[in-house]
């Protein structure tokens, strides 16, 4: 069998997360339904990041094994059947023991925040009518690539063996429409990390944490002093990057 990598776009508003559940519509299962209509036969997906329910991805990927014949023209075809929120982007043969999730060297995020209230940006980013230090902000952000375990910032029950984690990028910029961005590149996430970031950030931005009370936040290792109170509508997956 050929392994494929399935690459997509989606706008997470009216899913409950990226990966499949009972009862619950998610992208896995109307990317799972499109392809089985489409070829008449059911596909295992394996997904490369998991988001939760509300979140956006503007790059994901599964991968999956077939004896079919996979051409380009079928991105259309599974476009035409898939609903408006999601989007295959290509679909490629790769090594027969590549893997979509363990061979990422690392992921990329986004977050949106607005501060004049706008209806078209409600389900894409965070409205924060706040006044925020951007020189605070960025400090904050720039701080964290000194860091490598983030405890403090993984939701409880988090299954994994390690905390440890290497950001690569983290910073905050501001665009044109007045939102405040917060893009962070790291080799691996968290559950929740990047919520847990940005939701404890915006405390030092507001004057609420100094950044000497937010490094203690870090070193502390304890979830329970970072605030993970970010609503999924403003956190977008951007790219996962593979060597």
């Amino acid at each position: 069998m050929a392994r494929y990598f399935l690459e997509l776009a989606y706008k997470g508003t009216n899913y409950h997360g990226f990966q499949i559940q009972d009862n619950a519509p998610t992208i896995q299962l109307e990317i799972e339904k499109a392809l089985e209509t489409l070829f008449k036969t059911r596909f295992d997906l394996t997904g490369s990041s998991r988001t939760d329910a509300g979140v956006h991805a503007l790059q994901n990927y599964f991968h999956f094994n077939t004896d079919l014949p996979i051409t380009n023209r079928h991105v259309y075809n599974l476009n035409a059947i898939l609903p408006a929120d999601i989007a295959v982007k290509s679909i490629k043969a790769v090594a027969d023991d590549a893997h979509c999730r363990f061979d990422a060297v690392a992921r990329s995020y986004e977050y949106y925040i607005y501060q004049d209230k706008n209806p078209f940006l409600k389900d894409r980013g965070w409205f924060y009518p706040y006044e925020l230090d951007f020189a605070l902000l960025q400090q904050a952000a720039i701080l964290l690539k000194n860091h490598t375990d983030f405890t403090s910032f993984a939701k409880r029950n988090t299954q994994v063996f390690t905390h440890n984690c290497t950001i690569y990028v983290s910073e905050w910029s501001i665009a044109a429409t007045q939102q405040y961005i917060y893009q962070v590149q790291a080799n691996r996430f968290l559950r929740g990390m990047v919520r847990g970031l940005v939701g404890t950030m915006l405390k030092v931005g507001r004057g609420q944490l100094s950044l000497n009370d937010f490094e203690k936040i870090i070193l502390a290792k304890d979830c329970t002093k970072a605030d993970f109170s970010t609503p999924p509508q403003g956190l977008f997956l951007a790219k996962v990057i593979y060597p």
